[in-house]
């Protein structure tokens, strides 16, 4: 199945009058946050798609909306093709989705390391936090469906894997510990701006192919 995945900046190739034809075999849409949910709205009713998303630490319009409807304290859901979208997208920070159609575990978990006191910041406790009310979830899907998951969406990278020096864009630790427990085939993030062609965008961790989806990428993904 192909996968677009989209981070950080409005894209032009992506927002354009060529979208469907340049993106029609894509399957399903992944958004790595800090985009506006008016451009999710226009990819979804562009490719009619399902699409899910995190937030990041910028255009947080939205935030509290999705957050109050799936509060982080809840129990983690699992997600299927009945799911009420809001906004045509569906947020899954701090959740597991199973999408039956593709037979896909996606996780997500959203926001950046904490540097000021603004909102979707956490510290490496806190993302720890996020990431154990999962844990039911994901070993869950080890029974069931013989994996814990597929992919991880995240904004933040990896500490260490595509990150920056600066407090706001390094890397999670507990990321690390989560891709060396769970083993997904996949890590999306965004959160990291790439001006130079050269940079690297795609790094194996373990058993893990972690990916900068800037702007956008395409995902011809098989699973392992």
């Amino acid at each position: 199945m192909k996968i677009l995945c989209v981070a950080d900046h409005v894209d032009s190739l992506v927002y354009s009058s060529s979208v469907k034809e340049r993106f029609k075999d894509v399957d399903l849409v992944l958004g790595a946050g800090d985009l506006p949910i008016s451009y999710y709205e226009f990819i979804i009713s562009s490719l009619n798609k399902r699409l899910f998303f995190v937030f990041g630490n910028h255009n947080l319009k939205r935030y509290s909306h999705f957050k109050g409807k799936e509060s982080f304290t809840e129990p983690t859901p699992i997600v299927d093709d009945g799911l009420t979208n809001n906004y045509g997208s569906v947020y899954i920070g701090g959740k597991v989705a199973y999408l039956k159609k593709h037979d896909l575990i996606i996780a997500g978990l959203g926001g950046s390391m904490k540097y000021n006191k603004g909102p979707n910041q956490y510290t490496e406790f806190g993302m720890y936090r996020m990431m154990f009310r999962m844990i039911p979830r994901l070993l869950w899907n080890k029974v069931v469906h013989g994996r814990y998951l597929d992919i991880l969406l995240t904004h933040a990278s990896p500490r260490g894997i595509h990150d920056k020096k600066d407090r706001c864009h390094r890397g999670f630790r507990a990321f690390l510990w989560f891709l060396k427990k769970f083993k997904p085939d996949y890590m999306i993030h965004g959160h990291i701006h790439i001006y130079d062609q050269t940079t690297i965008k795609k790094t194996r961790y373990l058993d893990t192919i972690i990916l900068n989806a800037y702007d956008h990428i395409v995902l011809d993904y098989e699973r392992k």
